[in-house]
């Protein structure tokens, strides 16, 4: 990767390299290093400190997380509001039938990139961008996907692929 991923440039170089991750992806799948989860927590925390996430926000910017009845609660504590208000107020069912936000931006994402709700945000967007969480090749397909719109993600993909060749 010649260029340094940012929020602008992320989706651009992601989808230049999407086959070779794609291909990259398979033969991890068929085999993995035993260390592979520590060889991305690694990576990972180096990617977070190169790469400041309020400068970027573009997972709040661009996707939706899916919200489970536990972070409708937890939205509803913080806002002081009924669950169901949340729901009718900011989400709607997917096609897989998860809830997520309405809109993007989120709702919730504020002017200097902060979240109004940190303390009280879904699962999903506290474990995001997932380069940390064990059990790494279990979730590859989302790991594709989510190098077009996080610069750590695409970090973490272009050097684990520098050091398993």
């Amino acid at each position: 990767m010649k260029e340094f991923p940012n929020k602008e440039n992320v989706r651009k170089l992601a989808l230049d390299l999407k086959e070779e991750h794609r291909q990259f992806f398979k033969r991890l799948k068929k085999k993995s290093p035993v260390d592979l989860d520590e060889r991305v927590h690694a990576l990972h925390d180096e990617a977070v400190e190169a790469i400041d996430c309020l400068a970027c926000a573009n997972c709040c910017s661009s996707i939706s997380p899916m919200i489970s009845g536990k972070d409708i609660e937890r939205l509803s504590k913080a806002l002081r509001m009924k669950p169901s208000q949340i729901v009718q107020q900011y989400m709607h069912l997917d096609e897989e039938e998860d809830y997520v936000f309405n809109s993007a931006p989120c709702p919730f994402l504020l002017p200097d990139r902060y979240c109004s709700v940190y303390e009280y945000r879904p699962k999903a967007c506290r474990e995001y961008p997932h380069t940390d969480r064990r059990k790494f090749s279990q979730i590859l397909p989302i790991t594709l996907k989510n190098c077009e719109i996080c610069p750590i993600v695409l970090l973490v993909v272009e050097r684990l692929r520098e050091q398993l060749g």
